[in-house]
């Protein structure tokens, strides 16, 4: 795609507002200027959008795979099979998600991240950008297990508990972990990740609000699949539902997929903490876009009926979601494009702390985009300021 061109009328969905008729004009991998609709520069490049809806990419912090592909098997080349089925569903970053596993395994998937970051750096066509890795555990509750295999759990005695995982080599690549705070080194746990610059996230977990006050104290300020794999609200015992919903300071994330949260919870939830504490995931295994079936993931059948996983023990495993289902459902409860875009990309962003890089569409920012028809189909997909070859909007 040439270095500057002009995606013209469209309706852009901002941070503080929806424009009804604007363009974006693009430089490089960035949104230079923010333009009329009417705006028509002619010695440029155009691609005519005729009033489709342009919102900042999808970015889903919480992935285990898709299409087939698991984070925790694939090589590079199955990351970037994955990256072109997310960024068809409008998905510009991810965040490959690992669960609980033995060491060399963690090794393997590590090292293929590596190489997919190493690649993207140096070809833009391969889909969508992976930011970096989110460990699920190891370190997590064992009455809390959802569909995480218990025999890979641990405790956090010391230092070398944490460097024995490996982490990505890539400049700028994020660290994320979901952590029950109430393990044994749970709070020293936390307190290093947050040292070392990891996004701390609680999960798996039965902790006590006083544990999970001593957890914020030293740097947890999010909390993942919320409602999902952590001891429900009582009315003598909040628990980390309880807490979740009292705490302004911090953040959570919903697997919107109507089977991990009855959509009244979903509405629930959003009147709680709003749109602006919230961020939508996928949650989805390798299944996910494959259909109904019988599928070999983590070392068990997982089975997908009705979209619907379940594992042999009747656990949900995961989600076969993408996040462009999770806001569709959030658009059918009612919630704004603004909301939604807020959800799906600019809290992403915020909580991973690359919000002043992507996340929104404004002018500096990345120009990952996708263009969604009035029913939020995917329509086009723009990673960096690359166009797909094939795109029929093209002037």
């Amino acid at each position: 795609m040439e270095d500057k061109y002009l995606l013209r009328d469209a309706r852009l969905v901002l941070p503080n507002r929806v424009i009804d008729r604007g363009s974006l004009l693009i430089q490089g991998d960035r949104i230079a200027q923010i333009l009329a609709a009417e705006a028509n520069c002619a010695d440029l490049p155009q691609i005519e959008l005729g009033g489709l809806t342009l919102f900042p990419g999808f970015i889903d912090i919480h992935i285990h795979g898709a299409a087939g592909i698991d984070t925790m098997e694939a090589a590079a080349d199955g990351l970037e099979k994955a990256g072109a089925f997310l960024l068809e569903r409008g998905v510009t970053a991810w965040v490959p998600t690992f669960v609980p596993d033995a060491a060399e395994r963690y090794e393997r998937a590590i090292d293929a991240i590596n190489e997919f970051m190493k690649r993207k750096a140096v070809n833009l066509k391969a889909g969508a950008r992976v930011l970096g890795v989110h460990y699920e555990g190891p370190f997590v509750n064992d009455q809390q297990c959802g569909a995480l295999h218990r025999e890979h759990f641990r405790t956090f005695k010391n230092i070398d508990d944490l460097d024995s995982l490996p982490t990505l080599d890539r400049p700028g690549a994020v660290h994320m972990m979901t952590v029950a705070p109430e393990i044994d080194g749970g709070i020293e746990l936390i307190k290093e990740l947050a040292r070392r610059g990891w996004v701390v996230s609680i999960g798996h977990t039965r902790a006590t609000t006083d544990v999970l006050d001593q957890a914020f104290a030293v740097g947890a300020r999010h909390m993942t699949h919320f409602m999902n794999a952590m001891t429900g609200l009582h009315h003598r015992a909040p628990g980390p539902v309880g807490w979740g919903l009292m705490h302004d300071e911090v953040s959570c994330d919903l697997i919107a997929d109507g089977i991990h949260l009855d959509p009244s919870i979903l509405k629930l939830i959003l009147r709680n903490k709003t749109a602006q504490r919230i961020s939508l995931i996928s949650d989805a295994i390798a299944a996910t876009g494959l259909g109904d079936g019988e599928y070999e993931i983590w070392g068990e059948q997982i089975a997908v009926k009705n979209g619907r996983t379940r594992n042999a023990k009747g656990s949900i495993a995961g989600s076969v979601i993408t996040m462009l289902d999770a806001v569709r459902l959030m658009s059918q409860l009612g919630f704004s494009e603004q909301e939604l875009a807020e959800m799906s990309s600019l809290n992403p962003a915020r909580l991973l702390g690359i919000d002043q890089d992507c996340g929104s569409i404004e002018e500096g920012k990345r120009a990952d985009l996708v263009v969604l028809d009035q029913d939020l189909n995917v329509q086009m997909t723009i990673v960096g300021g690359d166009v797909p070859i094939n795109d029929r909007y093209r002037s």
